[in-house]
């Protein structure tokens, strides 16, 4: 029982992780004449710096695990690195739509495809019904946004920006995998996120001197930036961290699904956008997706035993 309850603390920690990142497209809207990619790279350049300072000690006490895998921490931070790049790129060459639906929809996937190819783990019956509600679902509720204007570039940027959408996905699965690896090495959760955006943070921040104009130009510019990197990147990544503690990794990365849904709320209430009744059935289609992984009320499969931690 006791380590069910850690397992949904796990899911209810990369849950919350989900709501704040979900935050950062209402909130990056706000920013005047600043790129996304700067937006992206300071907030997890600075969110990087935030994490390391908080597991100061805990990266003390297991910088020789970290040293002993050099590869995997560089692949890691490298990935971390990339990933705000291609997904910001993604939105730009193929449209926010498009480029959402692929960069979140393909993380599950290439997640369960590491953990059967490196981890010799099969998914469930239960993640695959999940990840169809809730590939389905994100794919509904792209098609549901109304009037989203199409990016000038003709096919060839909308393929770069489609390949680009799937890079996003394998960077994203690749960061989540490796932190999961570091914590079953013995690495403490805060210490593996730390390290890798540590390492993130010396290849994006210096990034700012070519995509950084207008970043602190206003006062509002300013709070986003602030709010980007303190909120969704230090807060969430603390969560998201601990969840990796107790979930695996494809499990987690459909959990996150919830992200998007709490983006397109968000846009309604906040920023007036329009969604037709295809966008609501397709966050309905999420909603099913999340109770399916964790099993809750109807959702509780025959015979099944309480997740354990991978």
């Amino acid at each position: 029982m006791a380590q069910s309850r850690e397992v949904m603390m796990g899911i209810l920690t990369i849950v919350v992780a989900s709501v704040l990142w979900g935050t950062t497209g209402t909130v990056a809207s706000f920013a005047e004449n600043v790129s996304a990619l700067a937006t992206g790279a300071f907030a997890m350049g600075v969110g990087g710096i935030l994490l390391a300072l908080n597991a100061g000690k805990a990266l003390r006490k297991d910088r020789a695990k970290l040293w002993a895998s050099p590869g995997a921490l560089a692949l890691g931070g490298l990935s971390v690195a990339a990933y705000p790049l291609a997904f910001y790129s993604a939105m730009q060459l193929a449209g926010v739509a498009i480029g959402t639906v692929i960069s979140i929809a393909s993380a599950p996937l290439f997640a369960v495809i590491m953990e059967c190819l490196i981890g010799r783990k099969k998914p469930s019956a239960q993640w695959c019904l999940s990840f169809v509600f809730g590939m389905v679902g994100v794919l509904l509720l792209a098609l549901g946004k109304q009037q989203e204007v199409m990016p000038s570039g003709g096919e060839l940027a909308r393929y770069a920006g489609m390949a680009l959408g799937l890079l996003a996905g394998l960077t994203y699965a690749t960061y989540s995998w490796v932190a999961r690896g570091m914590i079953a090495r013995g690495v403490h959760s805060s210490s593996a996120m730390a390290g890798m955006f540590g390492v993130a943070a010396l290849v994006l921040l210096p990034s700012l001197a070519f995509t950084g104009s207008n970043l602190f130009a206003t006062a509002t510019n300013t709070g986003v930036a602030l709010y980007m990197a303190v909120v969704p990147m230090f807060l969430g990544y603390l969560c998201f961290s601990y969840g990796l503690r107790h979930v695996d990794v494809s499990q987690a990365t459909l959990l996150t699904l919830l992200e998007p849904v709490v983006a397109m709320l968000l846009a309604v209430v906040v920023v007036g956008e329009r969604f037709l009744l295809l966008g609501w059935f397709g966050m309905g289609l999420i909603i099913v997706s999340m109770l399916v992984q964790t099993g809750r009320g109807p959702f509780r499969l025959p015979g099944r035993r309480a997740l354990q931690p991978g």
